[in-house]
């Protein structure tokens, strides 16, 4: 939100005319919804990172090609659109590209990360460096610590810097520009997945820092001068690390995800807390409130309180927490999930991104001392879509007492007489829960084709306490799994479900559950196992944060809760979902399933009632369109040949 509070700015993704890949473009909403959304940036490369000067213009990170350059590497550069409106223009280009914008809110002080490479000194060497490994075709990267990878990403040789700058004046014959100075050469790995926060004079940085932890690192707080770079540390401490730093509107405090590591017997916990930029004193918040707030904390304007977001009861309503008392006010009533807030300068309003089963992100306001009330949507960039049936919620009781709750999407004009068959869908994490709109699992492209979709949330879910994550804590196959089954039985016994005719799907852990569902019960007549976890002993030590594994479970617990033990109980077909590139769950985890799947169901002429879709360069989530288009088509066809009982049929693109 610019300063005046007149302007929003978000980022939103579309298609490319050749409907290949997602290229997001900058609009700007009305906070006082009259007037349409417009769409402010157009090119080929897309724009993100959106953050406001005090005098309105609108800074961007885009790998747009520079006019003004005669060299393009394609790396993202800092652009400026004027505030008055006009032609963008670089301010601020690095050979690393530029990244995580954020502005002092009063000094306009501008502060962003950097790829650089250690050795690197000055822009010279670093283009220098670059220059030489493109030219020699050098890929190759040398380790001296864990870990080597995130998610997609191969770690190194370059890591991130901070940088700082002012936009200084121009002259007759170079435009404004910000010179951007490295505030961060000896961080080495220290800000790998920071975020950071300056404050509104421009004088400091808070951030998040990597500290060497078990084998991997945790994250701890720092302080750095915007001047002279100098560093100190604000906290520290062995057993907690920190996340979303947000400094105070006086700069006197940052407020912080505070999260107390996890051990194999203890889930942790994660508390909104103060510290002090005077002497690191911590004062926790909501250590008594049984949420646990996400994404970063909005100061209001006076200080006087924070609004967070924290997932409750299958939603993720939007709170006021007290800065002095801790004292916790829901601001939201209804059934959306909240993202991405900003309070209005004068601290009257709340503005967020809300979605939930029944709308995808929606831009929307709110009062920001109301409890419970319902948001008022603004006019965004796209409609929502209509949906091809109805949403119910459903709840069971679990085997030890608990209540089990979940999301039931149904087909328009299912009833007793035309039952629909139903999709048991296991979500991620596992500390999650379904409760917001997805364009890679989507229930209403089931849905549309007569299927009921059922979206629990079984122990280890977020938003009912952290007793109900306990109770899975260690123990993935016992808790969770019987949550799952309850809430299937109540649903199964709907008369306008076809208890006759189920499949179980799940992604990530819920692929885990699906494996694991697969070598306990043969009631589902198909299951479909994406990203999925299959042997924890060889998962472990090959995922890309191996140290935080180690935590979470001892070697006893990953034999008694892997379920590459019951391969030869599995009589469900499975199809097998996989992407060369998900470093999170190695593809290796999906070649050893398909191997001892093959090896026990394989028929003398070679076939077998299993499926193997692979993906080379699909990372844990398939994002690109048309892939996205082949997993929908896939999971239709082989549910629609074993659920459904029609002929297997491969899509076209496929054979």
């Amino acid at each position: 939100m610019s300063l005046d509070g007149r302007r929003l700015v978000t980022a939103v993704a579309t298609l490319n005319p050749e409907k290949t890949k997602y290229v997001s473009a900058l609009w700007e909403i009305d906070p006082d919804g009259a007037r349409p959304a417009r769409r402010l940036t157009r090119s080929a490369k897309g724009e993100s990172g959106s953050a406001f000067l005090p005098d309105g213009s609108l800074l961007f990170c885009s790998a747009r090609p520079d006019p003004s350059a005669k060299d393009d590497d394609e790396v993202p550069l800092l652009w400026l659109l004027p505030a008055a409106g006009g032609e963008a223009r670089v301010v601020a280009r690095r050979p690393g590209g530029i990244g995580g914008v954020v502005v002092a809110r009063e000094a306009g002080t501008v502060v962003v990360s950097s790829s650089t490479f250690p050795s690197s000194a000055d822009v010279e060497s670093e283009e220098s460096k670059r220059k030489e490994r493109k030219e020699k075709k050098v890929s190759a990267i040398l380790h001296e610590s864990y870990p080597v990878r995130f998610w997609d990403s191969d770690l190194g040789p370059a890591a991130p810097r901070l940088f700082a700058g002012r936009l200084a004046e121009g002259d007759e014959l170079a435009d404004p520009a910000v010179e951007l100075r490295d505030l961060s050469p000896d961080a080495g790995r220290g800000l790998e997945r920071s975020d950071y926060d300056v404050s509104a004079d421009g004088s400091v940085i808070v951030t998040t820092w990597n500290v060497p932890h078990a084998g991997g690192y945790r994250q701890s707080l720092v302080v750095i001068d915007t001047i002279t770079g100098e560093r100190r540390i604000l906290v520290d401490e062995p057993d907690y690390e920190y996340a979303a730093p947000r400094i105070s509107p006086d700069g006197t405090a940052v407020a912080v995800i505070r999260e107390r590591l996890t051990s194999p017997h203890d889930p942790g916990d994660r508390v909104l807390a103060i510290v002090s930029m005077t002497d690191g004193s911590l004062r926790e918040l909501t250590t008594d409130w049984d949420r646990w707030p996400a994404g970063p904390p909005a100061w209001t304007p006076d200080g006087a309180a924070l609004i967070v977001v924290a997932d409750e009861n299958g939603r993720a309503p939007v709170f006021r927490v007290d800065a002095e008392n801790g004292s916790v006010t829901r601001l939201t009533g209804d059934d959306y999930a909240y993202f991405d807030v900003v309070v209005s300068p004068d601290g009257t309003r709340v503005y967020a991104m809300r979605t939930s089963y029944l709308e995808p992100m929606t831009p929307v306001r709110l009062r920001a001392d109301a409890p419970d009330q319902a948001s008022e949507p603004l006019r965004g960039p796209a409609p929502s879509p209509e949906l091809p049936g109805r949403l119910e919620e459903v709840e069971a009781q679990a085997e030890d007492g608990v209540r089990v709750r979940g999301w039931l999407a149904l087909p328009e004009g299912t009833t007793a007489t035309t039952p629909a068959p139903l999709l048991l869908w296991i979500h991620g994490g596992p500390l999650n829960s379904w409760n917001a709109w997805s364009w890679r699992w989507n229930p209403w492209i089931m849905v549309a084709q007569g299927y009921a979709v059922l979206l629990p949330d079984p122990a280890l879910s977020t938003g009912y306490g952290r007793e109900f994550i306990s109770r899975g804590w260690g123990k993935w196959g016992q808790a969770p799994y019987t949550d799952l089954m309850a809430i299937t039985d109540v649903t199964v016994a709907r008369d306008d479900i076809d208890h006759n005719r189920t499949a179980a799907m799940g992604g990530s852990f819920g692929g885990y559950m699906a494996n694991w569902v697969a070598t306990k019960t043969d009631r589902f007549d198909a299951i479909v196992t994406h990203a999925s976890l299959w042997a924890l002993d060889q998962f472990g030590p090959t995922t890309d944060a191996a140290w935080y594994w180690a935590r979470e479970m001892t070697p006893e617990m990953a034999r008694s809760n892997s379920p590459h033990h019951g391969v030869d109980a599995i009589e469900t077909p499975m199809l097998v979902i996989h992407g060369d590139k998900d470093y999170r769950v190695p593809i290796g985890e999906a070649l050893r399933l398909w191997y001892e799947l093959a090896a026990r169901a394989e028929a003398d002429n070679g076939e077998m009632p299993h499926k193997f879709l692979y993906f080379p360069d699909e990372n844990h989530w398939v994002l690109t369109p048309q892939h996205a288009k082949v997993w929908y088509q896939t999971v239709l066809a082989f549910l629609a040949h074993n659920v459904l009982g029609k002929d297997w049929e491969a899509p076209a693109i496929l054979q």
